[in-house]
């Protein structure tokens, strides 16, 4: 958990009770050029609090009833520093009941999207919602406010929620039952900004450039004069990681990247040129393809390809290490979503759909510390720390690619000749999105090979090969997706192209599941 990383700009906190887009709210503020950092509620003592000297805090949604016993509340102090104090959903049901006021469990919820009726200005809602509109929201709550507490007047009312925006203009608190950080509350952006920047006074300087060239100076001081290592898995998160880091110390940083075979059509080829030839950074390049192909012959269960994947990735990696000679410390591309879901506010893990997507961890006798100089950015932002760099555009929008590579989208057991033809396959799949100007709509495109064999007929032959699935998803950071809506001229094109080109596959098929119920990735 990051703590004051910036002291140079100002900070929002945002406590979580657990919504399941808080995340978003931190993203909004970020957009607008205000640091801010997430803590889990039952994580921030006034001690804590105080250190940080927030501009300003923002209670979080969540998923409790604030009238169930022991239910989450926000520390006293909160109320108590005279910095302004937003509350969002079960935020806004956490300051009423704290602060004197009654919550009552609704006649009727309110879940979606919902209408509010604007009452009266607020440094809020200036310049965004006038008095007497009628604005879009999105709602999702059982419990509503049913009494204020004393100096608080309602801003905005809905069908559900009588006092669906409350506001104590001298105290500078403020609640909303409904969720402005998410894109279905129609100017939801702004109202979030004019709390940040107009009540909280906040400058919005937290930009790129200034992050660059403050972790910079961090990277120097906690290194020294001392060597780093960092491993590259040939996307995006490692390689910003190693060109920033590189930009720091120079010629103390090794590259250490592992081929293990498992990645897609010419990426090997790509990283290694990028990292050896363009930024002349000292690099590794271990083929150990036959090693891992050979370890997960006949192996058909996933959870044991990861693991397998990821404990030879280590003991490959840990002997390069040893090659690269004398380091002290090693980069990760930890990013703060990975940061929040370590520190849970319910203090565990949710439940295990599947083993982290990264190869492999940190063997603990390797003894090395940690350098994360991207750890406060969320994927998005990461993006443009690369383009501020100066990265190759093509490198720096690619889309997401997993730990274990190819042997996830590999149903069934791995073999050279279904991983040639799944690059194949992926290869002119993410051609065609590329040329029908798709790529950057979409968070993630690639292709599966089944393991089903069906019957085709080619130039009056019969065939008997392998179904290719097509999988492509819009998604903002990953957690929630859709698939994408291709117009079936699109698919059909693709299918038979692939079909034409890649000897192996006489079937095509197109994945039309969200997330959830389904995951994005098959494996």
């Amino acid at each position: 958990m990051t703590t004051a990383q910036t002291p140079s700009h100002d900070h929002i906190l945002i406590l979580d009770f657990g919504s399941q887009v808080t995340q978003l709210i931190a993203r909004r503020l970020r957009e607008s050029g205000v640091y801010c950092e997430i803590w889990p509620f039952n994580q921030a003592d006034e001690k804590r609090i105080k250190a940080f000297n927030p501009r300003g805090i923002i209670l979080s949604g969540g998923p409790r009833s604030i009238l169930e016993k022991d239910a989450p509340v926000a520390p006293k102090i909160v109320f108590e520093m005279n910095v302004p104090v937003f509350g969002i959903c079960y935020g806004q049901q956490i300051m009423v009941q704290q602060l004197g006021g009654r919550v009552e469990s609704a006649h009727s919820r309110e879940f979606g999207r919902a209408y509010v009726d604007v009452l009266k200005p607020s440094e809020i809602t200036a310049g965004i919602w006038k008095k007497g509109a009628h604005e879009q929201v999105w709602m999702s709550h059982g419990d509503h406010v049913a009494s204020l507490p004393d100096g608080f007047e309602v801003i905005a009312k809905s069908d559900g929620a009588p006092f669906a925006f409350i506001a104590d203009k001298k105290r500078r608190f403020y609640g909303v039952q409904f969720h402005p950080e998410v894109v279905h509350t129609l100017r939801g952006r702004e109202l979030l900004k004019n709390f940040t920047h107009n009540v909280c006074g906040c400058k919005g300087d937290w930009t790129m450039a200034s992050f660059r060239a403050e972790q910079i100076e961090k990277i120097r001081k906690q290194v020294g004069k001392n060597k780093v290592i960092c491993g590259l898995s040939g996307g995006v998160d490692s390689s910003v990681t190693a060109v920033l880091i590189h930009e720091a110390i120079g010629d103390r940083l090794t590259c250490i990247y592992v081929d293990t075979g498992l990645m897609r059509e010419g990426e090997s080829e790509q990283v290694v040129d990028l990292f050896r030839n363009h930024y002349n950074i000292p690099l590794i390049h271990e083929d150990a393809c036959e090693q891992f192909l050979h370890a997960l012959a006949g192996v058909d269960e996933p959870e044991r390809k990861r693991k397998i994947i990821g404990s030879l990735f280590i003991d490959v990696f840990d002997a390069c290490s040893t090659r690269a000679g004398g380091a002290k410390f090693l980069a990760q591309g930890t990013l703060y979503p990975d940061v929040i879901e370590s520190v849970s506010f319910t203090g565990g893990p949710s439940d295990t759909i599947k083993s982290h997507h990264n190869v492999g961890g940190l063997p603990e006798d390797m003894k090395l510390e940690l350098v994360e100089p991207m750890r406060e950015l969320f994927k998005d932002e990461v993006r443009v720390l690369g383009r501020e760099l100066g990265m190759p555009e093509d490198f720096i929008r690619r889309h997401p690619f997993p730990g274990p590579g190819l042997a996830i989208r590999i149903p069934g057991e791995i073999t050279e000749d279904k991983l040639e033809i799944l690059r194949k396959a992926d290869t002119i799949y993410l051609d065609e999105i590329e040329k029908a100007g798709l790529y950057d709509e979409i968070w993630q495109a690639f292709a599966v090979l089944l393991p089903v064999k069906t019957v085709g007929v080619m130039g009056d032959t019969r065939t008997y090969e392998y179904v290719c699935a097509l999988r492509a998803v819009t998604s903002t950071d990953g957690m929630t997706a859709d698939y994408y809506p291709f117009e079936h001229e699109f698919l059909g094109r693709t299918a038979t192209r692939i079909i034409n080109e890649v000897h192996g596959i006489n079937r095509v098929v197109y994945d039309i599941t969200s997330k959830p119920p389904g995951t994005i990735e098959w494996e």
